[in-house]
């Protein structure tokens, strides 16, 4: 379980990284990095706790990953 975890926030930074890297967001690399490794534990623990998830944990750290640099900079964002 313990590897599963270190895994998870290995590819978790890795995706935030390549993602600030390539220009797909503008946050900043540590704020996309942070945000990145927060979607992967949450989504690590719904697969732990209610087995909600994809079934490889890469793949599912990956999608977390994507989903929350999508979803929570588009939220806090300013309206104009």
């Amino acid at each position: 379980m313990f590897p599963v975890l270190i895994g998870t926030v290995f590819i978790a930074g890795i995706v935030g990284y390549a993602v600030e890297k390539t220009g797909f967001t503008s946050n900043g690399y540590l704020p996309s990095i942070i945000i990145c490794i927060g979607g992967a534990f949450l989504a690590y623990f719904l697969k732990l706790m209610f087995g909600i998830g994809l079934n490889p944990p890469g793949v599912n750290a990956i999608v977390s990953s994507l989903g929350a640099l999508i979803i929570v900079p588009t939220h806090w964002r300013k309206r104009r």
